[in-house]
């Protein structure tokens, strides 16, 4: 076919057939006339960059979706990957109501479901642009202009609103995860559903890793069943992977145990260009003044912003962003209110929102953000991105740095800039992986009890049901896939309060079962076969309970904090941060410094104490390092040895500058392990095939600490310390405390206590970490919070009951009065599912058993290394509590005082003359 053959509109065409590519061609002739005119009059510039009319995930997704084909379309920010979703689904609509005479029903053809209200808001505002276009040209041909009407349907939507979608109904709806699982419930609206032939869900990748996608995955199953015809799924997502595992996880399965629906995935993560470079102040953040490196940093960001148009600076704590935002408008004139801002989850609604409209257009030189600006809001001026400090995975760098050069055909360009000397190693790694196309692998929660609590009572509401209805919809969502019979009856135990006692305390059965009994029993249900085992709601308030207590995203506050000798108040903690602590833990709160004991309820009670901080102030807001890309730093710090061995600091320098690094980075990297590797050899850098620890005797504080070089994110870390902890202070018959970082962990206890930590580690059986974990975890804070979360998501414990709202410090009360109960009885769900969750989700169980198993095989060395200093390999762990050096009190005396015992140790009296610099 050429050119000429194409279908054009009524008026000449803005380009030349003949340039046309036969993937543009194609693309245009599944559209309708008028959607293809639109298309050619928003987007008719020919863009030899991105390959003609199309981007390339629009090339090869709006075909599919076209064909009705379940489709994941992963693209960088800014491709088109959703508004390729929409104008097929678009297209088929115009279609439909121009072929029947009385237009579309009244009814919801088209769900669209984000996991942000901002978003859903965005996406709506461009859905108004392509349909009013297309309706005026229809308009201007004289033809019939149906309606295709759209609408947001979230929390916040008043009943008014809610009403006339029931009276006018929305044929695409916008709407979150939470709102989608109330409408399955609301008896009027769920009939309008059962017209949807199109899922869109945005941002998938943010919705997979927890369980907000779970829930939605099971609303998608239950959906599936209500509809009248087959549904075709679109996720839309940034960088990820595996993406089989999520193409499955968007679509689900036909049949329990059968295999996914069909899909296809259209791969355009690398679609776009990066130019992605690593920065560092100085080549030496040991002796260089800290005042000197600050000033650098901010000299180099302003040069950055005044060389742009509009600049994202991310940081890796809100308090960060603050912080950097203040100090830029307070060094350089060029920033004040008009021309800068700050976006964070703190900030009130209205502030986030004039900040996101001043991105969309262009009025900010620069704006400040911890993690909130990741998710794809249309921002179509940013030309770069800067992330302070390391973003923790591959997958979040390329998310936030594809901010920038939003516009088709523009290259992404993003800086990071390091100031801890771990975070340039890891950064270093993490910018050469990602030019190598290596992704970090999502984690899917699986077999969440409380998820499936919510939807069996939501479906026994709905209607009574044979259990094999309920169990086939479960299992047919991905995360379910592998839910027995075993797990079912043991959540069914739950629902029907089988348990002596959960009366008593005011937890109620939720649903009945039985089976259909003769005509004479008491549930005789003629529609169902005699025999068949039914479940359906209890208590009259049942639909009114699950629709205001519905949803998985749990509550928080702030705990008030109290000295055990005085009770005086110190000050407020905010709970996430309670996570990481254990009894002995020492935090910092207005300047002075605290011990951890105990909490009760909302109270924290604490001891004053001069020993220095275990737990740093930013270590709940800051994401962990990704499990997949400490892996690739061990085996990155394996090759730099091997280099190391053949031709010292120049091979390693040689190399080094393959890397998207700058020279700073580059001799700080060779510098860091020359000085390593000269005081405690190759033996103390852990490696892929090396698990590297050293000994610390402290004789000043009498305190003996064993640095353990773990790299495998914090996630792991915070399981493996508290394992080895709880075996150690058995052993040792002492108090051990523990300081997790994402390249490792420190153990400490008194200095006449010591333990074969070696032994200890060999000694684990892979097939008893589980167990041997779950009771490390036994009557901590930890268990405490995670239970009150897991009881509210399962309906336990109400948040709201006959208009009175619990408040979340009113929910761990009552948890922590039903805990003590619950663990008493055999397989409890709400139990079984808080640990579950801890030892699966958080502290990443799977890749613990499997470092015992390399161990326990011979395929991961355990070294052990006597130290009167830590090595330099060491020194972010020995100093935890100042490794944000962004934000954080100066400790550069400590550093110095290590690295003078290292400078020692090796005879090295100058800086000079290891790192090139001749």
């Amino acid at each position: 076919m050429d050119g000429s053959e194409l279908p054009v509109p009524d008026e000449e065409l803005p380009f030349d057939p003949d340039a046309v590519e036969i993937d543009d061609r194609d693309v245009l002739e599944v559209l309708e006339p008028a959607v293809r005119e639109w298309w050619l009059r928003e987007f008719g510039a020919y863009v030899p960059e991105n390959g003609g009319f199309f981007t390339p995930p629009q090339k090869a997704a709006i075909p599919k979706i076209h064909a009705g084909t379940n489709t994941l379309i992963c693209a960088p920010t800014g491709s088109g990957k959703t508004l390729s979703s929409f104008l097929a689904i678009i297209d088929e609509l115009f279609k439909r109501d121009q072929l029947q005479d009385e237009g579309l029903e009244n009814s919801v053809y088209c769900l669209y479901v984000s996991p942000l209200k901002s978003l859903a808001n965005d996406i709506h505002r461009n859905l108004e642009v392509p349909l009013s276009g297309i309706e005026s040209i229809l308009e201007a041909r004289g033809e019939d202009v149906g309606e295709i009407r759209h609408a947001i349907r979230h929390g916040d939507t008043d009943s008014s609103a809610r009403q006339r979608m029931l009276e006018e109904t929305p044929h695409i709806l916008n709407t979150t995860p939470e709102t989608l699982a109330i409408l399955l419930n609301a008896p009027k609206f769920r009939e309008k559903l059962r017209t949807v032939e199109y899922v869109v869900v945005d941002e998938i990748h943010s919705l997979a890793a927890g369980k907000r996608g779970t829930h939605l995955a099971v609303s998608l199953e239950r959906l599936a069943a209500l509809a009248d015809g087959p549904i075709t799924r679109i996720g839309c997502s940034a960088t990820i992977e595996p993406l089989e595992r999520v193409a499955e996880f968007l679509v689900g399965r036909d049949a329990p145990g059968g295999p996914p629906r069909p899909y296809e995935i259209v791969d355009a993560r690398f679609a776009r260009e990066f130019d992605l470079k690593l920065e560092c102040p100085t080549d030496d953040l040991i002796n260089t003044p800290r005042e000197l490196v600050q000033d650098r940093f901010y000299r180099r960001l302003h040069e950055h912003v005044q060389a742009h148009t509009n600049t994202i600076v991310f940081t890796n704590t809100r308090s960060g962003a603050e912080r950097v935002l203040h100090t830029l408008r307070e060094r350089f004139s060029a920033y004040d209110e008009e021309n800068s801002a700050c976006h964070h989850g703190s900030l009130s609604k209205g502030v986030r929102q004039e900040v996101e409209d001043g991105l969309k257009a262009g009025d900010f030189d620069v704006v400040t953000s911890s993690t909130s600006l990741e998710l794809g809001i249309d921002m179509p001026h940013v030309d770069l991105v800067v992330q302070v400090g390391s973003p923790k995975s591959v997958a979040a760098l390329l998310q936030r740095v594809g901010r920038a050069g939003h516009r088709v055909g523009q290259t992404v360009t993003g800086r990071v800039i390091a100031l801890d000397r771990d975070e340039v190693l890891e950064c270093a790694v993490m910018l050469k992986r990602a030019e190598e196309g290596f992704v970090d692998s999502v984690s899917i929660p699986e077999n969440a009890h409380d998820v499936a609590a919510q939807h069996v009572y939501g479906m026994a509401i709905a209607a009574v049901r044979p259990e094999s209805a309920v169990t086939a919809i479960l299992r047919r969502a991905y995360p379910y896939r592998n839910y027995d019979d075993e797990a079912y009856e043991g959540l069914l135990r739950y629902l029907t309060a089988e348990y002596a006692g959960m009366e008593d305390r005011n937890v109620y059965a939720k649903v009945w079962r039985d089976e259909n009994d003769p005509p004479d029993g008491d549930y005789h249900y003629p529609d169902f076969p005699v025999g068949e085992s039914l479940i359906g709601k209890r208590g009259r308030l049942a639909r009114v309970i699950y629709l205001t207590n519905v949803g998985t995203i749990p509550d928080s506050f702030s705990c008030d904090v109290h000295t055990r000798a005085s009770d005086e108040w110190v000050g407020q903690l905010d709970e996430d941060y309670l996570d990481t602590l254990e009894k002995g833990d020492v935090f910092v709160l207005g300047g002075q410094h605290f011990e951890y004991r105990y909490r009760r309820g909302s109270k924290v009670y604490v001891d004053r104490t001069s020993a220095r901080p275990t737990v740093p102030s930013w270590y709940s807001e800051r994401l962990p390092l990704s499990t997949d890309l400490g892996r690739e730093i061990l085996a990155f710090q394996r090759e730099l040895l091997a280099r190391y061995d053949e031709d010292g600091p120049p091979a390693v320098r040689a190399w080094l500058r393959t890397f998207p690094l700058d020279d700073h980075a580059v001799r700080a990297i060779a510098r860091l392990f020359d000085y390593q590797l000269r005081y405690a050899g190759p033996g103390s850098v852990s490696t892929d095939r090396r698990l590297a620890i050293e000994v610390e005797r402290d004789r000043e504080e009498y305190v003996r600490r064993y640095y353990v070089h773990s790299v495998y994110g914090r996630e792991v870390n915070d399981g493996l310390s508290r394992l080895l902890a709880h075996r150690c202070a058995q052993e040792a018959t002492a108090n051990v405390t523990v300081a997790v970082a994402d390249n490792g962990f420190t153990l400490s206890m008194p200095l006449n206590r010591k333990v074969d930590l070696v032994g200890v580690l060999e000694d684990l059986e892979p097939d008893r970490v589980r167990e041997e974990l779950r009771r490390a975890l036994s009557g901590t804070d930890l268990v405490k919070r995670y239970f009150r979360i897991n009881a509210t998501r399962s309906l336990m414990i109400l948040k709201r009951y006959k208009g009175y709202e619990k408040s979340a410090s009113e929910q761990q009360v009552s948890s922590e009065m039903l805990l003590g109960f619950a663990e008493g009885l055999e397989e409890f769900a709400v139990i079984e599912e808080t640990y579950r969750e801890l030892l699966e989700d958080k502290l990443a169980v799977a890749a613990i058993e499997g470092i015992v198993d390399a161990i326990e095989a011979g395929e991961l060395e355990v070294d052990r290394q006597l130290l009167d200093s830590p090595t330099p390999r060491a020194f972010g762990l020995a100093t935890l509590s100042a490794s944000d050096v962004v934000l954080a009190e100066d400790e550069s005396a400590a550093l110095q005082a290590f690295h003078e015992h290292v400078l020692e140790e090796i005879g090295e009296a100058s800086l000079s003359g290891l790192t090139g610099e001749e």
